[in-house]
């Protein structure tokens, strides 16, 4: 790979020289369906697992045939069909994943491991602490393997962190912890081999750290200037390769004609495959591919009551129900949360869960969203079915980089499905401030490969609700709380699903159409009965993707259109959908389309304050406004 680095036939190279031995050792000591979450300098867990060249080639060149189809680089892939899961380049991120993926080993008593690596700068992420964190609570089975060579990047270790030595940590987070020099091969592997033998048979994380030396810069462009040469002198007696083979050489198990041997197979090998791939074809691309692979491939099949038993719920009775039913419909489901076993949730809507599904399947977590949101993804990759929990929409900051780059990109990168719904309490109106009463779907609405679902009443929020944990794509769905408890209605008792991506006509009307979603709908009704407005209202139920259809309908059928929401103005998904109907329907708009929206501002805590910033008041002003145009 440096050889063809130097030629200018590959564009980007990281070098593992001088650590090879913890890759492979580690690597060998696992068994074959063991998950291993690597990082750049891995490559011998790629070659361990005896992943072909020629596949490997294919995915560093950027290939059609690679794990990724060309759409990410590297190391960037995981493969299910040898037990690996790839990095993305935000590091500590797949820590949580690795979690994930030992509560189902857990949950599946199948007495078996992870590991995952992390270099040594990358244990200042937060996600290093909020993952060792959870799986010393949860006595998960997972190995975080530390290869501490001395460098973040440019950055010496002195400058990175205080501690004398990483394995000082383990206590810190009630675990074991053990050290081993990274460089010797057969240290590596007897270490994890001997570790792995009793962490199946007794569950409970350990900390690895493997002590090494980075030969080459953070990745070949950057160089090494920044260290000094004593150290290189010092570690090149200490390479892996060398020694090993010395000690083979030591034992009559290799010879310098054996050597040769070996070499020639491997090289003549690669040679082959990898012009191979240099004679594959370069991509052409395919729009119509590139938006299918958003998504996971999945066709919604509507579910109706088998009876015509229904009763009065509230919101957030109809979302407490429409949980319970899948959680007993789909016994891969599993709910992890803060405080939502025993206490049932700040919003009680778990209540006694955990009674009825066990402490397996309602899952209490520390106040750790990022590392909640990795494991949600580490268990779909193990065929399970997550939902997480926010307490509170805003909390979601937190975790925001597990969603949209881990959750949304994952199917897209190497076609593996992120089954996580991410219940989402939000919204103003009950005196919370502006930390617990954002609206914050539009954050997400830009991202593509997640949903959002964004009902507005009890029936549409169990059917919806229902139909989002069945969908095996990451889903945003939103729960109004000033609506949990201020509206009922009529609900089915049985399961059903209702329609991902269809928005309602709520209310016929000609004189104008109001799009709206969530408590915007009730505002629009009441505010349209109080001035006497025959007004179409669309309730979109669906941000993402949403319904244009029956948007460029009711816009035709009126020709005057008022988008509403109650997100702030200035960036609002309202922007979005006025500027597709000014695009796509100007023919039929006999006014400008009009939005009404909260004030750009934070949500304030004083009522009087709230009031103001919400959109009521405003709302019946452009209402009359554009009645009149």
């Amino acid at each position: 790979m440096l050889i063809l680095l130097r030629q200018g036939k590959i564009g980007k190279w990281f070098s593992g020289i001088g650590q090879e031995a913890i890759s492979v050792g580690a690597t060998l000591a696992l068994e074959p369906d063991e998950y291993i979450l690597p990082l750049h300098r891995n490559l011998g867990v790629f070659t361990t697992r005896k992943i072909p060249f020629k596949k490997l080639f294919a995915q560093w060149q950027g290939k059609k045939s690679g794990f990724t189809k060309g759409r990410d680089r590297s190391f960037h892939f995981g493969t299910n069909e040898y037990h690996i899961v790839g990095m993305i380049s935000h590091l500590g991120a797949m820590l949580g994943v690795a979690n994930g993926i030992s509560t189902a080993h857990l949950l599946n008593n199948d007495k078996k491991i992870s590991l995952v690596f992390s270099g040594d700068g990358g244990t200042s992420e937060g996600d290093f602490h909020e993952a060792l964190n959870v799986a010393a609570v949860w006595s998960l089975p997972v190995i975080f393997l530390i290869e501490n060579n001395g460098y973040g990047l440019s950055t010496p270790s002195n400058q990175q962190f205080k501690c004398k030595q990483f394995i000082d940590k383990g206590i810190g987070y009630g675990m074991e912890a053990y050290q081993v020099d990274g460089n010797n091969i057969l240290d590596v592997f007897h270490k994890v081999d001997e570790l792995s033998k009793s962490m199946r048979n007794a569950p409970r994380p350990i900390l690895l750290e493997c002590m090494t030396f980075r030969m080459r810069g953070h990745e070949e462009a950057s160089g090494t200037k920044y260290v000094p040469q004593e150290l290189f002198d010092e570690w090149s007696l200490k390479d892996p390769i060398a020694n090993y083979e010395k000690f083979l050489f030591d034992l009559d198990l290799l010879n310098d004609l054996s050597k040769q041997s070996i070499y020639n197979e491997l090289k003549s090998g690669m040679d082959d495959d990898l012009a191979e791939v240099f004679a594959e074809p370069e991509i052409v691309a395919d729009t119509n591919e590139e938006l299918s692979d958003i998504y996971a491939p999945y066709t919604q099949i509507i579910t109706n009551p088998s009876s015509t038993n229904s009763s009065q719920k509230r919101l957030v009775d109809a979302i407490s129900d429409g949980l319970k039913q899948s959680m007993e419909k789909f016994s891969n489901t599993v709910i992890m949360g803060q405080d939502v076993a025993e206490y049932g949730g700040v919003f009680k809507i778990t209540d006694n869960f955990y009674k009825l599904f066990g402490k397996g399947r309602v899952r209490n977590t520390p106040i750790t969203e990022s590392s909640i949101l990795g494991a949600g993804y580490g268990l779909s990759i193990k065929g399970y079915k997550a939902i997480v929990e926010m307490q509170f929409s805003d909390f979601v900051t937190c975790g925001f980089n597990q969603i949209v780059n881990n959750l949304a990109k994952s199917h897209y990168r190497w076609a593996q499905a992120a089954d996580v719904v991410v219940r989402m309490p939000t919204g103003a109106g009950v005196g919370a401030g502006p930390f617990h009463s954002q609206s914050t779907e539009a954050w997400f609405f830009h991202v593509p490969g997640l949903k959002i679902v964004y009902p507005s009443n009890p029936f549409d929020a169990k059917g919806l609700l229902c139909a989002s944990i069945e969908d095996p794509n990451p889903i945003m769905f939103f729960e109004h709380k000033a609506l949990y408890r201020s509206i009922e209605s009529q609900v089915p008792d049985d399961y059903y699903t209702l329609e991902i991506g269809k928005a309602l006509s709520v209310q016929s009307g000609e004189d104008l159409t109001i799009i709206t979603y969530g408590w915007g709908v009730q505002w629009a009704i009441d505010a349209c009965k109080e001035l006497g407005i025959n007004a179409e209202i669309v309730d979109l139920r669906t941000l993402l993707p949403w319904d244009k259809e029956t948007v460029k309908l009711a816009v035709e059928k009126t020709g005057k259109v008022l988008v509403l929401h109650e997100d702030t103005m200035l960036g609002g998904i309202g922007a979005e959908i006025a500027a597709w109907i000014g695009e796509h329907c100007f023919k039929s708009l006999d006014a400008p389309v009009t939005r009404v929206a909260s004030l750009d501002t934070p949500v304030p805590l004083a009522k009087d304050l709230e009031d103001n910033f919400l959109p009521k008041k405003r709302l019946k002003i452009a209402l009359e406004e554009l009645s009149r145009y």
